[in-house]
């Protein structure tokens, strides 16, 4: 689908313009910051949660956001009230979602749960109301058909926090139509956010996607022995410029998380999703990174300080290499365009550059022959090249040095 066809002209900014009212389902961490940005935009909401305790506490948090944002001169101190004014709670689904434009998701990552609650949503939302999710990896299509109006309901997937993270993935289920997917997409600018469309529903949608092959080649290695965290998070925050080395963000994340999303992806994509067995182990002993004080690090004395000078002992090109062939595995199944990918990596996770602006500054050569290599070595499938590297290199397609490869120079 092109996107460009739908930019121009008035058929979706008539569409965002009557969107007034949107209820946000779910208080929680990425809920309450979904609400805030919602009524900074100046939108009406309904903030739903099943007790009024946790209601308050949501409130409370928007209350401490909105503050650092007017001392930081991003609003006006006079703003705060105005912007909280237009926040209801409530523990009603009539309440929440009775004359609303738009509804945005963000319970628990549950599929049974998260059905409940859209065919709840379906039942007393207004018919032209848009249904959309914040799952970081469920199926778009399975919640979309606990509907009547699978064709309105689209993933509108946030990044932690909202309200300071820039990006927002847009997937489109199956029975998602256009129309739907071009309100999200003019919604999510609405609200400060850069979107990326996910064309297909597919398992970890962009972010997820690209980062779980790139925590697990990281995991295989040290869980085999021949890498120590500290050598691995050095040279990537060091030597790659990631704000973050992977084992320290892989304990920021969450271990659990990770776990679970892993699983979701092993049973999408089989053996070329293969999860290390260290991260079960992890769960198991209860080690699930920051939030519990030790994962990969200790944290009860606070983020865990990197050595500089271990940044030449581990070989970043293996980390672009399986970064690549996953986005290339993205475009080839034509889930995502290249500028979307690297967008999504940059904004999502704060990689200096995205895994196709990489691979063709190193060269697509290169990354097949580290890919070749790695999988020789372990002959695992997440090494094995995507065929769309194999036909770029065939054509000559090896980035930056030939004038063409996922980019035309």
């Amino acid at each position: 689908m092109n996107l460009s066809q739908f930019r121009v002209g008035g058929l979706h900014a008539m569409n965002t313009e009557k969107i007034k009212k949107i209820a946000v389902i779910g208080a929680g961490t990425m809920g309450h910051g979904i609400a805030q940005i919602c009524a900074m935009a100046g939108y009406e909401v309904a903030l739903l949660d099943i007790s009024q305790e946790v209601l308050d506490k949501a409130v409370e948090k928007i209350k401490w956001s909105l503050s650092k944002f007017a001392e930081k001169r991003r609003i006006k101190p006079e703003d705060v009230e105005r912007i909280l004014s237009r926040i209801e709670t409530t523990t009603e689904y009539e309440e929440a979602v009775r004359d609303v434009d738009f509804t945005v998701e963000a319970a628990p990552e549950k599929m049974e749960v998260k059905k409940a609650i859209f065919s709840k949503l379906d039942e007393l939302a207004p018919e032209h109301a848009i249904l959309t999710t914040n799952t970081s990896s469920l199926s778009i299509t399975e919640i979309g058909r606990a509907t009547k109006r699978p064709e309105k309901v689209a993933g509108m997937h946030f990044f932690n926090p909202p309200q300071l993270m820039p990006l927002v993935e847009v997937i489109k289920g199956e029975d998602t139509n256009d129309e739907t997917i071009n309100i999200v997409m003019e919604l999510a600018k609405k609200l400060g956010k850069t979107p990326v469309l996910v064309r297909k529903d597919v398992r970890g949608f962009i972010v997820n996607r690209i980062l779980m092959p790139v925590f697990n080649d990281a995991f295989w290695a040290l869980y085999k022995g021949e890498v120590k965290i500290e050598e691995v998070d050095s040279a990537i925050k060091y030597n790659a410029g990631f704000p973050m080395g992977i084992f320290e963000l892989a304990d920021y994340v969450g271990i659990d998380i990770i776990y679970d999303v892993s699983k979701v992806l092993k049973e999408a994509f089989g053996d070329r999703a293969e999860p290390c067995p260290i991260i079960e182990e992890m769960v198991k002993s209860g080690k699930l990174g920051q939030k519990s004080g030790v994962g990969f690090y200790d944290w009860s004395k606070g983020r865990p300080r990197i050595p500089f000078d271990l940044l030449e002992e581990y070989d970043v090109n293996r980390t672009y290499a399986v970064a690549a062939n996953e986005a290339a595995w993205l475009v080839y199944d034509d889930v995502a365009d290249p500028k979307d990918i690297d967008t999504a990596m940059k904004l999502g996770t704060g990689w200096p550059s995205g895994p196709c602006e990489l691979a063709d500054k190193i060269g697509i050569d290169v990354i097949v022959e580290k890919l070749n290599e790695l999988y020789s070595r372990y002959n695992m499938r997440m090494y094995e090249p995507c065929p769309l590297l194999i036909s770029y290199v065939e054509k000559n397609w090896l980035g930056k040095k030939t004038s063409k490869g996922f980019y035309q120079y």
